[in-house]
């Protein structure tokens, strides 16, 4: 994946190259790496909680809870306020699922994304949606779930399946 950038975000010169690469007016090393985030797959027996994006990208189509790290919050803290704020309920995260890199496309650029899964159970509040974020919420099924917003979600919810058949839902 590759990050278009043609100006040196520090002193606005044009660069030399595609990132990675330096500056040559100011010397300015520009990187374009993942950006993190936190998400939860709440799963009760064969089926898993996922919400109707009500924004773009992909506004429409099935996804879980979960959104990008604020500053320097870690991405289980921020799988956790995601829920809060999503859904209204506070959550406990269980095992961690996976992390995965994949894109996201925001203000017409593909951002490098490295999206982080985890179990979660509900264990305070009532599911109410935030209307900015999702449309709807519904129970989905595991074993074969509606094509989802994004293929990092696809991969964590075959491997939550995988770990569920695997393990058990206690682990």
């Amino acid at each position: 994946m590759t990050v278009d950038a043609r100006f040196c975000p520090r002193c606005a010169a044009a660069l030399p190259g595609k990132p990675p690469t330096t500056c040559t007016a100011c010397g300015y090393a520009l990187f374009v790496n993942p950006r993190p985030t936190g998400t939860v797959v709440i799963v009760d027996n064969d089926r898993f909680l996922g919400i109707r994006r009500a924004r773009e990208p992909q506004s429409g189509r099935w996804d879980l809870p979960g959104g990008f790290c604020d500053g320097l919050e870690l991405p289980a803290e921020a799988a956790v306020r995601e829920a809060r704020e999503e859904l209204n309920v506070e959550v406990r995260l269980g095992a961690f699922i996976g992390m995965y890199v994949g894109r996201y496309t925001f203000q017409d650029e593909v951002l490098p994304i490295l999206d982080c899964f985890w179990f979660a159970s509900i264990v305070d509040g009532e599911l109410r949606l935030d209307p900015e974020e999702a449309s709807e919420w519904a129970w989905l099924p595991l074993a074969d779930p509606p094509p989802l917003a994004f293929a990092t979600t696809e991969r964590a919810i075959a491997d939550a399946r995988a770990c569920l058949e695997q393990f058990g839902p206690g682990n």
